[in-house]
């Protein structure tokens, strides 16, 4: 009775169009009323000690800011240029240089309909001027989008961590090789189907305009190597990580591109300026912009908004942990767990059972709230039949991946749409072959773990020598 209680006044609330995070809140204190012996003050007490608990918890706000830094600053368009010199003189090659971009884009921002909407903004243009029919722009870039919560780092994996009391840092190892294998089955693709419609390609720009977009898109880049070199170098954690990817993205943005801020029209170097003089002007400006960075409007627009989807986010990972806090108290995951070990089903049969509910929930649920809801019930089912942690949350992320592309909730359908200016139907139609690639993905990284967990064994390795 408790689990019908449970999960059916959470359907109906999400039915009836109930937020998601009120509709978490409301069936746990519902059932904490009807059936439990905590008492009301147990709820505030969890809902407290949900994010204050949870150290992870506090990379998420540090990587939304620094992906706002980046997504409305200049970092996107340098390293497209950069990815289009690099690839783009190969068939296809404007195409794969958006998978390229995508890749590169999602290890700076750690967010999927980012990555589509700094990405895709400018390349879906610039694909169907060379060339390119619209709808396969439009899906491969919806598509390559997703790689923003599988490529660490990822806001999607944190939560996941954060859930399950997993090592996010041993997640982000995990995420790497997939990450990149996805990127590469994508550009085989565009390389194959390019090769039979005979799309077009660039010339190879030489290899100065390479190095010089190579040293411009540096900057964002960097980041990579900032965040996951720390990280997988047991240097700093993923929150420590990110704190610092926040400050750099800010410097970045600001005082680097100079594309947002109070130095946005001031030149590193005017016409005719000696270095000496261009490095005192400079100098002085970035003591000025450091002063007025505080009230300058665009800085207090981008700090404002990120501010917005961290509370957004922070709000349904509270009332989720609730939410599991039922769960665990009331036995309910142990309870599933026991049922379905005695029916003896085996590993492989209960993976694809979690693939078809998380393919099933995704096209009705935003990504970390299935993971808050699913991760406690799955959690204790997989340690028991052996599967490795970690190697269920990638599987959850992909998953999770495949729920960005299908209706009616896929957050990068509504972007793309948004982008193109055109209906959801059409961004369906574009993105179904690249849908069925991601599946076959998936397959992969359920039934052969090592694909995820051969990195975080290796790093394991050095470090226990």
């Amino acid at each position: 009775m408790t689990i019908a209680t449970l999960f059916i006044t959470l359907f109906v609330c999400m039915l009836l169009g109930m937020p998601i995070a009120i509709a978490l809140g409301f069936s746990s204190m519902l059932t904490i009323l009807l059936f439990s012996t905590d008492s009301l003050a147990s709820i505030a007490l969890k809902l407290y000690a949900s994010t204050s608990e949870h150290y992870t918890l506090l990379a998420i706000p540090f990587f939304i800011l620094s992906s706002a830094f980046l997504s409305t600053g200049g970092v996107a368009r340098r390293i497209i240029d950069f990815a289009m010199d690099s690839v783009g003189h190969i068939r296809g090659g404007l195409a794969m240089a958006s998978v390229m971009a995508c890749m590169l884009f999602a290890a700076v921002s750690g967010s999927s309909p980012a990555t589509v909407a700094a990405i895709g903004s400018i390349v879906i243009v610039g694909m169907v001027r060379a060339g390119y029919p619209e709808k396969f722009a439009a899906g491969v870039i919806t598509t390559s989008g997703t790689l923003g919560i599988l490529i660490p780092p990822s806001i999607v994996m944190l939560v996941y961590a954060a859930a399950t009391e997993v090592s996010a840092a041993r997640m982000f190892m995990a995420g790497l090789i997939p990450g990149l294998m996805m990127g590469g089955l994508l550009m085989l693709a565009i390389y194959i189907t390019a090769r039979i419609k005979g799309l077009p390609s660039q010339p190879f720009p030489g290899v100065r305009k390479l190095t010089v977009s190579f040293a411009k898109a540096m900057g964002g880049l960097m980041l990579i190597v900032i965040v996951l070199g720390s990280i997988y170098g047991g240097i700093a954690s993923p929150t420590e990580a990110a704190a610092v990817a926040c400050v750099y993205a800010y410097l970045v943005a600001v005082f680097g591109y100079r594309d947002i801020g109070p130095l946005k029209n001031v030149a590193w170097r005017n016409p005719g300026e000696n270095l000496i003089a261009a490095a005192g002007r400079n100098l002085w400006h970035m003591v000025l912009g450091l002063i007025k960075t505080p009230i300058d409007k665009e800085v207090r627009t981008v700090v404002n908004d990120g501010a917005k989807v961290s509370i957004m986010l922070l709000f349904i990972i509270g009332n989720a942990m609730l939410f599991a806090h039922v769960l665990t108290t009331e036995r309910i995951p142990h309870t599933i767990a026991e049922i379905i070990v005695n029916w003896g089903l085996p590993a492989w049969g209960f993976l694809i059972i979690v693939n078809l509910l998380l393919l099933a929930a995704g096209n009705f649920m935003e990504p970390s709230a299935i993971l808050l809801i699913m991760a406690p019930i799955l959690f204790p089912i997989a340690t028991q039949l052996g599967i490795d942690p970690i190697h269920l949350g990638i599987i959850m992320v992909v998953n999770m991946e495949i729920g960005m592309l299908t209706p009616p909730v896929g957050l990068n359908l509504f972007v793309t749409s948004g982008i193109t200016n055109r209906s959801i139907g059409w961004v369906i139609q574009a993105c179904l072959p690249w849908l069925l690639l991601l599946l076959s993905f998936l397959i992969i990284i359920t039934y052969v773990p090592q694909v995820s967990l051969a990195l975080p064994e290796y790093l394991d390795s050095l470090r226990t020598r």
